[in-house]
């Protein structure tokens, strides 16, 4: 493994730059995307790269793979369609100890939280491999780190933070949330429990959620550096009304809205998948979107929304001992909308089959009897992307990460048109239910206003673009990034970071 690596530090290499975050959501991924949009703005071939994620949100790349949600918006920053590359670990969680392990965009199956970090010196190769690749094709890779580097307890095999910028010896800046307190504290606490060598990677600080006057902030900027011997490379003020693919955070609902047209209630499933599909609602000026926690009171509602799910048998039956059901079938009997998405999707049919046991025990479970179908979830996964058409009307964009195949008559009344002329998803004959594997069913302008259409039919809603609203957003972070971070200093880093 030692000469592996010394291999690849030697091997000519792009500008790579690395940023770390004191915790998770720190704003790692917000940097990493407003430093690529800016690069490529200046006509830099610039690439995002995250050596391992963790999270529920996905993406489908162009290679057929599946990488982190963030890495994807990452790409659209450089201006890049998605690949595997960007994202070559990939962890979906799917119990508190336990997670599928997706290398290089593809599922190798199930491990436990113990068994995975024994594994890390082996996803250090591919984690390296993939970097290199990338280093062939482009000038510049900024890097993003996970969680914290500081986190001492997985310092061995570490492959995420400072494991992988020692691998590469690329340097880092680190970077910390003002708005949620102690931010000297994280620095300096985190600079403190890294090596000296890991020390000497560090090249700066980035605040990131500042609001107040900067002039109270810059003594204990001072104090930062003589404390760590690093400078304060920017202050980023906290910016509202971002529209931009959140992968670890999770809004709880929208704020209160006595002019909405439509209110439309989610359960929040403790294994909730691509929650992505929800942000062209919860953007939506006339829509009230609720996301119900275990335990509240579940609002009257419009249109109700069952998300996908990585574990959806587990989650099903959640669903049923918080009351759903029975709030599910009172919805449908006062002529509410009821739409299923991906695992949402299959909970709808007669029942879900696990015969191998991919999402927990081997096993059937009942769904909740409202489409004519039923689910086997099998070991292939499916990974595509699509565009096709409703049948009702309106374009649709989206794609598909799922182990389940469905059959069964409600087929026979699908719900939209795929671009290959087949058909997907299904549409009760009273109209009042809909469901889709598709992931970004509502991202399409014509979808979500057809789809609006059909579950406020009284009401007109404006037509919104969430894709035109993250790319304005992409923009605004990037503007705010090079209005308020010393751009020269990163400059002259990279300039300094080039192979030998």
């Amino acid at each position: 493994m030692a000469l592996f690596f010394c291999l690849l530090k030697v091997a000519p290499m792009a500008h790579t730059l690395m940023i770390q975050g004191t915790t998770s959501d720190a704003g790692k991924s917000l940097m990493v995307t407003a430093l690529c949009r800016l690069l490529h703005r200046q006509g830099v071939a610039v690439a995002p790269f995250k050596p391992q994620n963790m999270a529920l949100n996905s993406a489908v790349t162009s290679d057929g793979g599946e990488i982190g949600r963030a890495q994807a918006l990452q790409a659209r920053a450089c201006g890049l369609e998605p690949h595997s590359d960007f994202n070559p670990i990939l962890l979906k969680p799917n119990s508190d100890v336990g997670a599928q392990v997706i290398i290089q965009g593809r599922s190798v199956g199930n491990m436990k939280a113990l068994a995975y970090h024994h594994f890390k010196p082996q996803a250090m190769q591919y984690v390296l491999a993939a970097h290199q690749r990338l280093c062939q094709h482009y000038e510049v890779i900024v890097v993003e780190g996970a969680g914290s580097p500081a986190e001492i307890n997985l310092r061995a095999n570490d492959i995420t933070n400072m494991g992988f910028a020692t691998a590469v010896g690329c340097p880092v800046l680190l970077v910390g949330d003002i708005d949620r307190g102690g931010l000297f504290a994280q620095l300096v606490g985190t600079m403190q429990l890294l090596a000296p060598p890991e020390q000497q990677l560090i090249q700066g600080f980035l605040v990131n959620k500042f609001r107040g006057d900067p002039a109270l902030l810059a003594p204990g900027l001072e104090q930062l550096q003589q404390l760590t011997g690093k400078p304060t490379l920017g202050v980023l003020p906290y910016l509202h009304g971002l529209h931009l693919e959140a992968e670890d955070s999770f809004f709880t609902t929208t704020p209160a809205n006595p002019h909405a047209k439509l209110t439309v209630v989610v359960p929040r499933l403790p294994r909730l998948s691509n929650h992505t599909d929800l942000d062209p609602l919860r953007s939506h000026p006339d829509v009230a979107l609720h996301l119900v926690e275990a335990g509240q009171a579940i609002p009257a509602a419009d249109l109700i929304l069952l998300p996908g799910s990585k574990s959806v048998r587990a989650d099903l039956h959640w669903l049923r001992q918080q009351g759903w059901q029975a709030v599910l079938q009172r919805h449908l009997r006062y002529g509410g909308r009821l739409l299923g998405i991906c695992g949402g999707f299959q909970m709808l049919g007669r029942q879900i089959h696990d015969p191998h046991g991919l999402e927990g025990s081997p096993g059937s479970m009942d769904g909740l009897h409202l489409l004519e179908m039923q689910t086997t979830i099998t070991p292939e996964k499916q990974l595509t992307r699509h565009t096709g058409n409703l049948l009702q009307g309106g374009a649709v964009e989206g794609y598909q990460i799922h182990m389940g195949r469905s059959s069964g008559p409600a087929l026979a009344h699908p719900l939209l048109t795929l671009e290959d002329g087949s058909h997907e998803g299904a549409s009760s004959q009273d109209g009042q239910i809909k469901g889709s594997y598709l992931h970004g069913l509502l991202d399409h302008p014509e979808a979500l206003a057809s789809l609006l259409n059909w579950a406020a039919p009284h009401h007109s809603l404006p037509v919104q673009d969430i894709r035109q609203l993250r790319e304005a957003s992409i923009d605004r972070l990037a503007d705010a990034f090079a209005e308020h971070v010393d751009m020269a200093f990163i400059h002259a880093l990279l300039h300094r970071a080039q192979p030998n």
